[in-house]
């Protein structure tokens, strides 16, 4: 009776649910659980790269994070921006990872402008001096 009881108290919180004051979370173990990067070893990678910024400084993959700290990482030629709503400890559903944060990131560009530049056709064979020049005009190289 004592464990049912136990489970009760415990309510909708389980392994996944929100992390105590007491329990601090990894900004790396953050990152990956709100699904900004696909594994764990990718986030560390982007903190010890100094990808990763918590409230304006470089971070660690061990840095602690809190509610309403604001978090930036640039990933793939990309940053997002987003502030802590809810701490957790372990990877949720994407649905339940959107409620955790607040995303202030700047609109991904177009798929089209990203697209454009130094699109070869298929089969012309490896690119000539003055057409790699050309790719890399366009591109803003």
């Amino acid at each position: 009776m004592a464990a049912a009881d136990a489970v009760k108290a415990q309510g909708a919180k389980g392994p996944a649910g929100p992390a105590g004051p007491s329990e601090p979370v990894r900004i790396d173990s953050w990152i990956w659980s709100v699904r900004l990067t696909k594994t764990r070893s990718q986030a560390a990678t982007a903190c010890r790269a100094g990808h990763v910024q918590l409230n304006g400084e470089r971070v660690k993959p061990a840095h602690t994070v809190k509610v309403g700290d604001e978090v930036r990482l640039r990933l793939d030629g990309r940053e997002r921006i987003v502030v802590v709503a809810k701490v957790i400890r372990k990877r949720v559903g994407a649905a339940i990872a959107a409620e955790t944060y607040v995303d202030n990131s700047p609109p991904p560009p177009a798929r089209s402008d990203v697209l454009a530049a130094g699109v070869r056709d298929r089969g012309m064979g490896r690119p000539t001096k003055r057409d790699r020049r050309e790719m890399e005009r366009l591109r803003g190289l």
